[in-house]
C-alpha cells in the first residue's frame, strides 16, 4: 500500500525561519509558530521605535564613557539617529527621552572637546530642544551627571 507523504512532510522550509548554528533551519512547532504570529500581530511600530531608541541611546553612551569601547563616531551616529527618531515617538516617550539624550550629548561634547559639527571631534549641535542645554535654566546649576552610561529604559512599553 502506497502512503502519500503528509502535508507537513512535503512542505517547503519556512523562508522566515532563522538559520541554526550549523546552517540548518530550526524546526518550530505549530504552537511556536502561532505564538510568533500572535506577537507580530500585536507589536506596534511605536513600541519597536521606543525600544530601538533606548538601545541606540544606551549604546551611544557606552561608546563615550567605557574606556575600552570609546568610539566617538559611533556615538555621534547614535545621537543623531535618536534625534531623528524622537519626533516619531509617542509624545510621552519623546518627552521622557529628552533628558537622557541631553545627558549623552553633554558626555559626547565633554569627551570630544566640544568642537563644532563637521570638525574632527566636533560636538553634536545643541540648537534643538533636545540639545545639551535644553534642561538648563539660566542661572540654575546643572545636577551632577552619573559617572557611568546612565542606562535608560522606556517605561510602560
Amino acid at each position: 500500500m502506497d502512503e502519500q507523504p503528509s502535508e507537513h512532510e512535503t512542505a517547503a522550509p519556512d523562508p522566515q525561519a532563522a538559520v541554526g548554528p550549523e546552517g540548518e533551519e530550526p524546526q518550530l512547532t505549530d504552537a511556536e509558530r502561532e505564538m510568533l504570529e500572535q506577537q507580530m500581530r500585536e507589536v506596534r511600530v511605536e513600541d519597536l521605535l521606543t525600544q530601538t531608541v533606548a538601545s541606540v541611546l544606551n549604546l551611544s553612551a557606552r561608546r563615550i564613557v567605557k574606556e575600552d569601547e570609546i568610539d566617538l563616531d559611533q556615538a555621534r551616529t547614535g545621537i543623531e539617529a535618536v534625534r531623528a527618531l524622537v519626533p516619531l515617538l509617542p509624545p510621552e516617550v519623546g518627552e521622557a527621552i529628552r533628558e537622557p539624550l541631553s545627558q549623552v550629548q553633554m558626555l559626547y561634547a565633554q569627551r570630544s572637546g566640544g568642537g563644532t559639527p563637521g570638525e574632527p571631534g566636533g560636538a553634536v549641535p545643541a540648537d534643538s530642544p533636545s540639545g545639551p542645554d535644553a534642561a538648563a535654566q539660566p542661572g540654575q546649576a546643572q545636577p551632577p551627571r552619573p559617572a557611568g552610561p546612565g542606562l535608560w529604559t522606556p517605561g510602560g512599553s
